[in-house]
């Protein structure tokens, strides 16, 4: 019987014994979490900046989860402030990393402030045209935004999401830093 647990004690350290040796050698491959080349998908961020401002209780900067929704973004702010215009924000919409909230007041115009309602052509009440809203014919009303140039402004909103600041309009191309200081009191995100 002595014998018999000495020789499954033996056969057990073998066992293990091998396979240690045999993971040893076998190759890892490290795969990097940003795309090593233009052509690798980058990966979505778990997570999201947000910076609400305006009529809510705490005002800052938030973490929220990928995915989160304006009313998330509201909640973690500590909701309305006393005074806010609930009905001027859409709490549906997603949250984009980078992304300015504004909730206005009661009264407060809410395109004056980069986040709040627009027309259906996407005019703000203080006549900027947002670039996250607006269709080719409103992008036109701009100085030397022709056809052509409007639709390069919708095809890039189309491919890379909203517009976060009017300084990404950098990235559409043939609109340079010239062309980009004549628009930048004319439009709003």
């Amino acid at each position: 019987m002595g014998v018999a647990v000495v020789v499954v004690i033996v056969a057990l350290g073998v066992t293990v014994l091998v396979g240690v040796v045999r993971s040893a050698g076998t190759p890892t491959e490290t795969v990097p979490l940003t795309g090593a080349s233009t052509d690798a998908p980058a990966l979505e961020p778990a997570e999201v900046y947000v910076h609400v401002s305006g009529a809510v209780r705490h005002p800052g900067l938030y973490v929220l989860d990928q995915g989160a929704r304006v009313v998330d973004a509201i909640a973690a702010a500590g909701g309305y402030a006393d005074g806010a215009d609930g009905a001027a924000v859409n709490l549906a919409r997603a949250v984009d990393d980078g992304e300015q909230l504004h909730v206005p007041m009661q009264g407060e115009d809410a395109g004056a402030s980069g986040g709040g309602a627009t027309g259906g052509s996407g005019v703000a009440g203080d006549g900027r045209v947002n670039l996250n809203t607006a269709d080719a014919a409103a992008l036109e009303t701009l100085p030397r935004i022709g056809t052509a140039l409007a639709e390069r402004i919708l095809a890039w909103r189309d491919e890379n999401g909203r517009f976060t600041s009017v300084e990404d309009l950098l990235a559409v191309p043939g609109i340079g830093e010239k062309m980009l200081e004549s628009l930048r009191d004319l439009v709003s995100v």
